[in-house]
């Protein structure tokens, strides 16, 4: 007995499915699966990319990673520059175009959003203190009662967090997805673990970590 055709790949168009592997970068295969899945909704299939690849990330993620990259950004004209290693299990995959790809990309987003941290675990205790101290004192300013300071405090550290810890922060090229998620991704579709080791960005007039000297100019958004 013939079995019937599967009409929900066929409804899937050919672009829809070049317009998520253009906004996600997984791969064609992948990305017709999620939007069978999603019924056609390419949002929806982003999240079951995301889904999937936060689930292959977490498979990975005890494995070792031996090999990988340094990599640099040079800001367009010489004011900053970033260095970073990203880590990954084979040398196969680290002369890949896509995780090339993905060291420039998170090099230049370091460029342009300078996050103090590397993930949220490395903020020191003492950073920590001093932004829930002035958090608190902003809070209790506003005549809330104490339960409601809590939250506002909660809500704020969450906040610095994101601002300033690389993996939460939100990717400069897609605002919907996390840096964290980036590599998740980049994980799901290479098939092996990867992740962002150290990194260290530069701007002329800095040292030490201390601000430029007053009239330097601001960083834009770097052109790809």
């Amino acid at each position: 007995m013939a079995t019937a055709p599967d009409t929900g790949k066929a409804n899937i168009p050919a672009q829809l499915v070049k317009d998520l592997r253009d906004r996600t970068g997984a791969g064609f295969s992948d990305c017709r699966a999620a939007l069978v899945e999603a019924g056609g909704d390419i949002e929806q299939a982003i999240n079951v990319l995301r889904k999937k690849g936060q689930a292959a990330a977490a498979k990975k993620a005890q494995r070792a990673t031996s090999e990988g990259l340094v990599s640099c950004y040079i800001h367009a004209g010489g004011k900053i520059g970033v260095l970073i290693e990203v880590n990954c299990e084979s040398d196969f995959v680290a002369r890949t175009d896509d995780f090339q790809r993905l060291c420039h990309d998170v090099a230049m987003h370091i460029a342009a959003l300078d996050p103090r941290f590397l993930r949220r675990e490395e903020v020191t205790q003492e950073t920590l203190d001093r932004e829930r101290e002035i958090y608190t004192e902003q809070a209790k300013a506003t005549g809330k009662p104490d339960a409601v300071i809590q939250k506002i405090v909660s809500g704020k550290m969450e906040k610095f967090y994101e601002e300033n810890c690389l993996y939460e922060q939100h990717f400069i090229k897609d605002e919907g997805t996390t840096v964290k998620e980036l590599v998740d991704q980049a994980i799901a579709k290479l098939g092996e673990n990867i992740g962002i080791r150290r990194f260290s960005r530069f701007k002329v007039g800095e040292m030490d970590g201390l601000p430029a000297v007053a009239g330097a100019e601001a960083l834009s958004t770097p052109t790809v």
